[in-house]
């Protein structure tokens, strides 16, 4: 039976950078790269598939464009698991590995960020990674890991990020579930939830004003202790210790009085 590794949003930021740390070592046959941007995946592929001549081991690369967005990008999903169904209709294939990574944010007060941003935002960071993890899992047995890509904003309603925080609140206390729905069947369910990491997030977010996290971590050090987290069956991620702290005072903290101050002292920012 052919094992495949799939990650979603592959081609920036951590979704690139779990390409590049799975594609290290032998996690399967096939290493799915799945996003919208052609190019950055060809490039993925093109790297992956060099290495892997220098080490069979390694999984084949395979880039596959795709709009993930919404109940129509869950349907695009479910297209591709058929159709290599019938291409491997005698061997059969296994997820070993899924990382629910799609997804996007958005930064400033709710009533100055367009409606269908916000409405977009909510179908790509839960509906979407609702329909890729249902439809995935009766393809996982034993030992598979299923990673969903939340946020230290899940901890917390944050003024300014508030529907962004909100479908990542979402995230966790789904994939919290979900972990104790399929522990019996010994698939493991981990939820990674980074505060700032330096990615395109920040530029993507504000709209183009800030080109980059402030005091971001290393995104190298979060895929990677991801990994190490979700195999060995924790629940949530989070490796710097500023994350640690901020989960654990959220218990502490007013839910109010969290939206209020990050609404007053995180504004938008602006462009030069």
């Amino acid at each position: 039976m052919k094992r495949i590794a799939i990650i979603t949003g592959a081609s920036s930021g951590m979704g690139a950078e779990f390409a590049r740390q799975l594609g290290e070592e032998p996690c399967a046959d096939e290493l799915w790269l799945l996003a919208r941007r052609l190019d950055r995946l060809k490039e993925l592929e093109a790297a992956q598939n060099a290495a892997r001549k220098e080490n069979p081991s390694l999984p084949l690369a395979r880039a596959f464009q795709i709009n993930l967005s919404g109940r129509a990008g869950v349907s695009a999903f479910k297209a591709l698991l058929d159709a290599e169904k019938l291409i491997d209709k005698d061997q059969g294939f296994e997820i070993r590995i899924l990382v629910n990574n799609a997804g996007f944010g958005t930064y400033g007060p709710f009533l100055e960020t367009p409606l269908e941003t916000q409405i977009d935002m909510v179908e790509l960071n839960c509906v979407s990674l609702t329909g890729i993890a249902g439809l995935a899992l009766p393809f996982m047995n034993k030992g598979s890991v299923l990673i969903n890509t939340a946020s230290l904003a899940a901890f917390l309603p944050l003024g300014n990020f508030s529907v962004y925080a909100a479908t990542k609140a979402y995230v966790l206390s789904f994939s919290e579930s979900l972990a104790a729905e399929v522990a019996d069947r010994g698939i493991k369910v981990c939820a990674l939830c980074p505060g700032s990491v330096s990615t395109e997030f920040a530029q993507v977010a504000s709209n183009g004003a800030r080109k980059e996290v402030l005091g971001g971590k290393s995104v190298q050090k979060t895929v990677a202790h991801c990994i190490k987290a979700a195999r060995r069956g924790d629940k949530t991620a989070l490796w710097a210790l500023k994350w640690k702290v901020t989960a654990f005072m959220s218990r502490f903290v007013g839910r109010y009085f969290g939206a209020r101050w990050t609404y007053i002292h995180c504004p938008r920012p602006r462009k030069d």
